[in-house]
């Protein structure tokens, strides 16, 4: 009897023992900062896809697996929401494996239509890259976020593009009432 099938029955055989979540191995830490909050948000414990933790709930509804490792087919928007995103929140993800490295995410959960993240593509970690991306998430996720110490309501921001515009109008309309009034002192004169 040939020796021959037993050995690639035995590689498989070993490779089954490898965990299959070794290769999509989620953070183990996130922190979350933005307007509204007394002090940032943390997250620890199981970041895996599907985990019943806070950080793997973050995780899963948050879209962080498809904007790092990719999808097929991809749940990732073909572009950036034409709609209100509201307030931005940045996640800062502590990624343990081969090296530990750190993935930033920006949050907008109080956008239209639902909580929207966004990953940088390029994000060095282990020996690759993320893949980056837009992505919707469910309305799980706000919820978790609130539970977690996120307000109800999106806090108020300052918007430096409205208040410069408004800053400019008000200066604009100074100056043509300053104008104005100089041409009316000059025919008083005459």
């Amino acid at each position: 009897m040939s020796k021959r099938p037993f050995v690639p029955a035995l590689v498989g055989a070993l490779a089954l023992l490898i965990p299959a979540t070794a290769s999509a191995k989620g953070p183990s830490d996130a922190t979350i900062s933005g307007p509204g909050l007394k002090a940032p948000i943390k997250f620890s414990g199981g970041g895996e896809s599907g985990e019943t933790t806070k950080l793997g709930q973050l995780v899963t509804w948050g879209g962080f697996f498809p904007q790092t490792f990719g999808q097929s087919p991809s749940p990732l928007l073909a572009a950036r929401p034409s709609t209100a995103l509201g307030p931005r929140y940045d996640v800062t993800y502590i990624v343990p494996g081969p090296s530990t490295d750190t993935l930033r995410q920006v949050l907008y959960p109080y956008a239209v239509n639902g909580p929207v993240t966004y990953m940088a593509a390029g994000q060095k970690f282990w020996s690759q890259a993320t893949v980056g991306g837009w992505y919707r998430g469910s309305p799980e996720l706000k919820s978790t976020l609130i539970e977690a110490g996120l307000p109800m309501k999106a806090p108020a921001t300052h918007d430096r593009v409205a208040n410069a515009r408004k800053a400019i109008a008000v200066g604009a309309g100074a100056g043509i009432a300053l104008a104005g009034g100089a041409l009316l002192l000059l025919r008083r004169r005459r």
